[in-house]
């Protein structure tokens, strides 16, 4: 790892930094998951479906289960993610110099093995770049909460998403030792339990992160090669298109028709329907590329974007318009940069 990586890294670990987008948190209240039988009442069912796939011990899985840790402040990031604000807010979280800057910093410390990555999975290098630096900050934040204690709070104590969660967590019990950084309760990550450069949860970690340095361990903690690789493999697989645009903004006509509601799905409309409707493209895309029209609250007022194929994409990654947009304007600013000036160090 490059050293001045490493040293964020250890910054962030001596400094308890907080996940990225979690906010201020409030003092933590915890307690164990344990029962009064000594057992949570739905571990003892997710033991026996892990132990049944893997076969792994029962009794080492409910001790590893009841070492976890169920913290409030976990809980209460969650309802209130960085997402729920407007765009106008939003967007200066990821979009400002110093961001932009140290984006070009870590894209030129580590070109040569970007671009490799991007010309073998044809993902554009500044997207990966773009996707640590709004999760990370290129490193310096990737998370402060055991995953463990991440993934038991929110399977099995907080009922709005305890399915998911729970899946998640029976996924992490399940992983091979190969596929993790290192024991599971010395693994950190963000309230949400994402861990790495990537952010990736467990069920990403299992679907598609990549062993790119070849030393037959996935780790997205200490490997560059095993990070970058795993998130265009990501985009790869969820359909990144070649050479095809991402978003571009369109520039409303008085007479344009009303925005429809945003659909947060493949597009399937023509650009060329928006375009007839009012929505014209302030940047040439094919007419004929299916889009959507997305509607945000920006700091001068309304903006609208025609997104593509490309963007439905990076909503993959985070269900969030916002995030991608942030996203998206950050790898254009980091290409930008490095265009700009390709011989600086």
């Amino acid at each position: 790892m490059h050293r001045s990586l490493r040293t964020r890294f250890l910054s962030a670990a001596a400094s308890a930094l907080l996940p990225l987008l979690a906010g201020a948190q409030t003092t933590t209240t915890t307690q164990t998951t344990a029962g009064a039988d000594g057992i949570h009442p739905e571990q003892a069912e997710l033991v026996r479906e892990v132990a049944a796939a893997t076969g792994k011990s029962p009794a080492e899985l409910n001790a590893l289960l009841d070492g976890a840790v169920v913290k409030q402040d976990i809980i209460d990031a969650m309802n209130r993610p960085a997402e729920s604000k407007p765009w106008s807010a939003y967007r200066p979280i990821f979009m400002n110099p110093e961001r932009i800057d140290e984006g070009l910093v870590f894209y030129r410390q580590h070109r040569a093995l970007l671009d490799q990555i991007g010309k073998q999975y044809s993902v554009p290098p500044q997207y990966i770049v773009a996707i640590i630096g709004v999760e990370t900050n290129y490193g310096a934040i990737t998370g402060s909460y055991r995953v463990l204690d991440a993934l038991v709070t929110l399977g099995f104590h907080y009922p709005p998403r305890a399915s998911y969660f729970r899946g998640e967590l029976k996924t992490l019990l399940e992983l091979p030792a190969n596929k993790l950084p290192g024991p599971i309760p010395d693994i950190y990550g963000s309230y949400a339990g994402a861990e790495g450069l990537a952010q990736f949860m467990p069920s990403s970690i299992r679907d598609f992160a990549v062993d790119a340095d070849g030393d037959g361990h996935i780790n997205l903690n200490a490997s560059l090669p095993d990070a970058f690789a795993s998130i265009a493999n990501y985009f790869r697989a969820h359909g990144w298109q070649t050479g095809q645009p991402v978003a571009v903004q369109a520039d409303p006509s008085a007479t344009a028709a009303p925005p429809p509601a945003y659909a947060n799905a493949l597009p399937q409309t023509p650009l060329e329907q928006f375009t007839a409707d009012g929505y014209a493209p302030t940047a040439h895309a094919d007419p004929a590329l299916p889009a959507n029209l997305l509607t945000l609250d920006g700091a001068g007022g309304p903006e609208y974007w025609l997104t593509f194929q490309n963007f439905y994409v990076i909503t993959r990654y985070n269900k969030s318009p916002m995030y991608a947009l942030a996203v998206t304007q950050l790898a254009d600013a980091i290409a930008r940069g490095v265009a700009e000036a390709p011989d600086a160090q």
